[in-house]
């Protein structure tokens, strides 16, 4: 015993408890996320399930000690996620930082990229300084028969285990379930392991290896899925006949916020344009599920459900590929960044269209195209002989930095982030800059909208134009210490959305405009909009579901949740404080 209190081995057991202790550093440190969770006595006992694993496995800590590299670097991030996110590392956070280019991750640090350098110097340094003390002493090794006991025990756990993969487990209540033909019998009830393979995904440091290979996974299930769905049909068609021409254009906005539209009562101006427009319908109770664009916009674009948004890919295709069906040639013209080596959640589903268009090759860095870069390739999509056209317009909208998403001649409120070379959105001194260039940014939005409604105009086909927001943003509001979003405020789940429609098209369909007009106030969430986009053109399809369309007389109201320490009913929870934090009345729902 004397031995393993010398002051290297006890630095090096401090420092593996230290990672271990990770999945309570919530609690600890009275975190959001310390609000609900997994059992805490099963999760350590994961925890030290997989230490004595290790242990037993490689016999001495210098060779498993390479393995916790990972989990050492991870650490920095997995704090900064629960300070300002309320979450710890998720497959969701890896998607999005295999996804992001490094300007645009330079970009959203700011000023403390220097800091995020000198954090993984100073973890590289106890990285290194650890497995020093792990390889030199050979004090911790376990050399004793009782290795070889743990691992014979490992052994038969690990085969019961593959088993059961293979065959399940018969239920609690002793019923045994029978077994096909050629199949393996279930194993007992009482041989299911005691502690969830999920739960171990969220223990540290080994879980960390468990949510590497859930991404592994589903990058892998992103990049088979056009090949796996390529069979997936609607069976969708315009209903009637003597349908014309027509022309559908959905633009999918980026972080804006509902109330920083003059349109919905705002103070300041920042829908001029737009306010002067007949035929426009604002949508005044549209929420989102999820505060990432991600996450967002395949709920936006497919029949996704809001509580499947967090796994990667769906099994279905957009309504882009109902369109096709029913003859109509697709556009996917987008003003974001190009995806790049890996497919992602939003690009399989872009894809499906006949032309498809990434303009920004860049970063989302003050070099990027604004949104205006859209309106070429639109003007070229609706003159298309094909006379029938939907056309998808993905836009930057209001993302971070908001003074790079107009030009100057849009900065109107003064002091704005066009004054600062590097912001910092963590630092709440620059709060004033923040407000100000967002609401620019919402200005040039409403100019550029403006023109895609002048646009359709010009073509004197009936068209239509729905527009919705992925998410909002979280600014700093009165007390609130938070900002950028990710996060479960209203502010960034209530999104802003409206329908416009020109004359001819409310002639072609007088009875999906009053439906609209009717249910402009209803609650909606961005479920309905691929009902109600493919509702617009008159398109069905056998399994539709029209009570989610908006334009139909059959519309019901559905319960809507979003991600908030789990699924949370929106409509029964309270918002607390001044950031507007979604909380549910009961327990939400686990998330999947």
């Amino acid at each position: 015993m004397s031995r393993l209190l010398r002051p290297a081995n006890l630095y090096l057991l401090l420092s593996y408890a230290l990672l271990s202790s990770m999945p309570f550093a919530a609690k600890l440190l009275d975190l959001p996320g310390a609000q609900g969770g997994s059992d805490p006595w099963q999760l350590l006992g994961a925890g030290v399930f997989a230490w004595i694993a290790a242990w037993a496995l490689c016999k001495r800590p210098a060779w498993f000690h390479w393995a916790l590299l990972p989990a050492f670097l991870a650490l920095p991030t997995e704090l900064y996620l629960l300070v300002y996110y309320g979450q710890g590392i998720s497959t969701h956070h890896l998607g999005i930082i295999a996804e992001t280019s490094p300007s645009e991750a330079l970009e959203f640090l700011g000023g403390k990229a220097w800091l995020l350098g000198a954090v993984i110097v100073g973890v590289l340094l106890w990285f290194g300084s650890t497995w020093a003390a792990a390889w030199r002493t050979r004090d911790l090794d376990w050399n004793d028969r009782s290795r070889w006991i743990v691992l014979a025990v490992l052994g038969a756990g690990a085969a019961v285990l593959a088993y059961g993969q293979k065959s399940g487990f018969a239920q609690a209540d002793g019923k045994h379930a029978a077994a096909t033909a050629g199949s393996w019998p279930p194993l007992p009830a009482w041989a299911r392991p005691p502690v969830d393979l999920a739960l171990f995904a969220q223990s540290w440091p080994f879980g960390l290896s468990a949510r590497g290979l859930d991404f592994y996974k589903e990058r892998v299930y992103l990049a088979e899925l056009n090949r796996r769905s390529a069979a997936f049909r609607f069976g969708a068609k315009q209903i009637g006949d003597g349908h014309g021409p027509q022309v559908l254009v959905v633009v999918l906005g980026e972080s804006s916020r509902y109330d920083r539209w003059s349109l919905n009562g705002y103070a300041r101006e920042t829908n001029p344009l737009l306010a002067q427009e007949e035929n426009l319908v604002m949508l005044k109770d549209v929420i989102t599920p999820v505060s990432a664009t991600r996450l967002s916009i395949p709920v936006i674009i497919s029949r996704k459900p809001a509580m499947q948004s967090l796994k990667d890919g769906f099994s279905e295709k957009s309504f882009l590929s109902a369109f096709k069906e029913a003859g109509f040639k697709t556009f996917w013209i987008s003003n974001q960044v190009s995806f790049g080596k890996f497919d992602t959640p939003v690009s399989v589903f872009a894809k499906e269209a006949d032309d498809v268009q990434f303009l920004n090759l860049g970063s989302v860095s003050d070099a990027s195209n604004h949104d205006a870069v859209l309106l070429a390739p639109l003007r070229r999509a609706i003159i298309d002989p094909a006379q029938k056209v939907l056309v998808v317009l993905h836009t930057l909208g209001s993302h971070w930095n908001y003074a790079h998403r107009y030009p100057q001649e849009f900065d109107r409120w003064q002091p704005s982030l066009k004054s600062i070379e590097k912001p910092d959105y963590t630092n709440p001194r620059i709060e004033p800059q923040m407000n100000n260039s967002y609401d620019s940014a919402i200005l040039y939005t409403d100019w550029f909208l403006s023109n895609v409604i002048g646009v359709l105009k010009e073509t004197g086909l009936p068209a239509s134009l729905l527009y919705v927001a992925d998410h909002g943003q979280t600014l700093y509001d009165k007390s609130c210490k938070i900002a950028f979003h990710g996060h479960n405020t209203q502010y960034e789940f209530h999104v802003p959305a409206f329908v416009w429609y020109s004359g001819s098209y409310g002639e072609r369909f007088p009875a999906k405009v009053a439906q609209l007009k009717r249910h402009q106030k209803a609650k909606l969430s961005t479920e309905n909009m691929f009902h109600t986009v493919l509702d617009m053109a008159d398109i069905r399809y056998p399994g539709e579901s029209l009570e989610r369309s908006f334009v139909n007389p059959a519309f019901k109201r559905h319960k809507r949740y979003v991600d908030s320490y789990g699924w949370t009913d929106y409509d029964d929870a309270t918002m607390r404080g001044d950031c507007r934090e979604v909380i549910a009345k009961g327990k939400p729902l686990k998330r999947n």
